[in-house]
């Protein structure tokens, strides 16, 4: 599982009473403060420009942001969203562009163009579907290309104009700022954010943005063996790339929700059985329950506290060469806390009885913590 995340408020440095420019304003003084370009010696930059990313999505969203309030990050689980982790600097700062005015940093809309953006969605599944693998229906969101307008922004029956402020080319040149070259800094265009063309008249569906959110339905192979955390990448289902371009990733994060018996070491299951403390000196045979219903287990005369049998071939499988671990029953000996007077009669009776070949190990331990302190008193 993934480390403890931050608190998104503390992230971005506002209060939970913080209006939404106030988060507006923080983000994007985090996300410059902590931009790569700026940092290029402190290797924690990135990961906390990304951490930025994630806590303004969810600050930014009323929705989210009430059900973060409410129930902290468990709250956001099964929530469609960016994953920022797997993002490149520049995606990142395309998705939040109404913020940033369009790439700020030189390059950043070339590079966009190269990919459309990965999204992140939860899935939970069983242990049993760990052992077997499965498949998993899963419904999201993503921006996909405007019906109304093909994808352009432009309003049906118009087109985009020639940039007047860049001429066409994307680019412009600025006085002042990061990506200096022979006392010269190149920047994406603002007033067109590197496209070249600007959109006089907007699309009514998609207010030009020349995408729309849509729900979507696809199926998943979750492998045998996968882990907790870890995460399915299903190629192409992300948000489609601009004009055409390769579209981003769908991660599929994986939860195991929790076995009410078995717990997972590995590729093994280890359970945890009570039985009686007769059932342990006498011998006994129980039941205990397996991924496959139950099996029955032979409990040994003289058999200890915490002590371990194994059924082998029954835990999980590695997930990269599919050999099955086993699963360990761990016996745990329960003492009465009350007994019947017949009961304890019985035990007073049979403590009488006691002798060094009847408790080997209490009688040499005792035997020894004489001798022990005998010693001590020399």
């Amino acid at each position: 599982m993934s480390a403890e995340k931050l608190d998104y408020y503390e992230v971005l440095g506002v209060g939970k009473n913080a209006d939404p420019d106030d988060i507006k304003k923080a983000y994007r003084q985090a996300a410059l403060k902590y931009h790569p370009d700026r940092n290029r010696d402190d290797a924690n930059a990135e990961t906390k420009f990304k951490s930025a990313a994630e806590a303004y999505e969810v600050l930014s969203d009323p929705e989210k942001r009430e059900r973060y309030n409410k129930y902290g990050h468990a709250g956001l689980r099964g929530a469609a969203g960016h994953d920022f982790s797997h993002m490149d600097v520049s995606d990142i700062f395309s998705v939040f562009e109404d913020i940033f005015g369009g790439g700020i940093f030189g390059g950043g809309r070339q590079r966009r163009r190269a990919r459309g953006v990965d999204l992140q969605v939860q899935v939970e599944i069983s242990l049993s579907d760990v052992a077997t693998g499965c498949e998993k229906t899963i419904e999201f969101k993503r921006n996909e290309h405007c019906d109304d307008c093909a994808g352009s922004g432009a309003a049906p029956g118009t087109e985009k104009q020639t940039c007047t402020t860049c001429g066409g080319y994307g680019q412009v040149e600025q006085s002042s700022g990061f990506g200096m070259i022979f006392g010269r800094m190149i920047t994406a265009c603002p007033a067109c954010g590197g496209q070249g063309q600007r959109i006089v008249t907007p699309c009514r569906i998609c207010r030009g943005s020349g995408r729309h959110p849509k729900k979507r339905t696809v199926v998943v192979k979750i492998p045998a063996g996968i882990e907790d955390g870890q995460a399915v990448r299903v190629r192409g289902e992300g948000d489609p790339g601009p004009e055409g371009a390769t579209a981003g990733d769908l991660h599929c994060l994986v939860v195991v929700q929790p076995h009410p018996f078995l717990e997972r070491h590995g590729n093994n299951l280890v359970c945890k059985v009570p039985i009686s403390f007769t059932q342990a000196a006498l011998g006994t045979r129980i039941e205990v329950p397996t991924l496959k219903g139950k099996a029955e287990l032979n409990i040994p005369r003289g058999t200890q506290y915490a002590q371990t049998f194994r059924l082998r071939g029954i835990g999980l499988p590695d997930l990269r060469t599919g050999m099955v671990g086993d699963e360990l029953i761990q016996i745990l000996i329960e003492i009465p806390k009350r007994l019947s007077e017949q009961q304890e009669t019985l035990l007073r009776d049979f403590a009488e009885t006691e002798n060094e070949h009847v408790l080997p190990e209490s009688k040499g331990f005792f035997s020894k913590m004489v001798d022990y302190l005998s010693g001590e008193n020399d």
